[in-house]
């Protein structure tokens, strides 16, 4: 037997509580001439109105059809999985905190996100003509910094990629701020923010999240294909799982070269791994 998805229709909504929820669609499958009580799944995001164990929609419609089981959206709670990592680690926390404040920054006006376009654009031309970059379809056409939410873990892997392509003219642009800006307040933290990206930690912690976040990215567009099922989304977290191992234990030397590459072409420090690591903070 084929499985046929068909698409209903939208039905706007005045009230998001859980019983209107149930209400509209109830309305919405009426319509179409179509009973609840043959409902036999139902799959949301994990907004509490919808999750909520006694009177969250789901709970509502699994107490007048036990048949219409409930499942996560795979993909959803993938991203909040990412949020909920990404939080209890100082490091990776920084880095996205940083990301946030560069784009607000440099995002802040027409004119800011005009002339790093401009700038971005010259070095495409300049890096074609020394036959630096490559050219074809597809390559090297989005020149701007967006912002990004919590449930959009994508967009933190396409921004992290476009942080460390634009990474020169971005410089520029806090450079221009720095010394045009007439508030003080505003030239303190594009110094504060060119000093953070123009060390080795921040470099670092962006080649390494771009790897990481490439495996969890592929894994999150394999979940919200249409034709995904439960077993086949297992084994994609066990292949996912095997790539993480495989990338902490041999590809330690490529990322450090990676790294030391990039900080090389932009003229910055890198960290000497022999050196006695200090602890921040007081002696204990």
């Amino acid at each position: 037997m084929d499985i046929i998805e068909c698409f209903l229709g939208i039905q706007h909504v005045s009230n998001t509580t859980a019983s209107s929820l149930k209400v509209a669609i109830e309305v919405l499958f009426s319509k179409h001439g179509l009973n609840i009580s043959r409902l036999r799944g139902q799959g949301y995001d994990g907004a509490s109105n919808i999750r909520g164990e006694f009177n969250g929609l789901k709970a509502l419609i699994l107490n007048n059809n036990p048949s219409a089981y409930y499942v996560h959206c795979f993909a959803y709670s993938l991203q909040l999985t990412f949020v909920a990592v990404t939080k209890k680690h100082n490091e990776v926390e920084n880095v996205f905190n940083f990301i946030s404040s560069v784009i607000n920054i440099v995002g802040a006006s027409c004119k800011r996100m005009e002339v790093i376009r401009e700038k971005q654009y010259a070095r495409i031309i300049e890096g074609l003509e020394n036959r630096e970059i490559s050219s074809g379809r597809g390559l090297n056409q989005e020149t701007s910094l967006r912002r990004y939410g919590d449930t959009r873990w994508g967009f933190h892997y396409v921004i992290i990629i476009r942080l460390l392509v634009m990474f020169s003219s971005v410089l520029d642009v806090l450079e221009i701020i720095r010394e045009d800006e007439m508030s003080s307040e505003q030239r303190t933290k594009t110094v504060v923010l060119t000093d953070i990206m123009e060390s080795f930690n921040s470099v670092f912690m962006l080649h390494c999240l771009r790897r990481i976040l490439a495996v969890t990215n592929e894994f999150s567009q394999a979940l919200q294909r249409k034709d995904q099922d439960i077993e086949n989304a297992m084994s994609l977290l066990k292949t996912s799982k095997e790539r993480f191992k495989m990338f902490r234990e041999n590809d330690w030397e490529s990322l450090l070269e990676e790294v030391s590459s990039f900080c090389i072409k932009h003229d910055i420090n890198i960290l000497n791994m022999d050196d006695e690591y200090k602890l921040r903070g007081r002696s204990r």
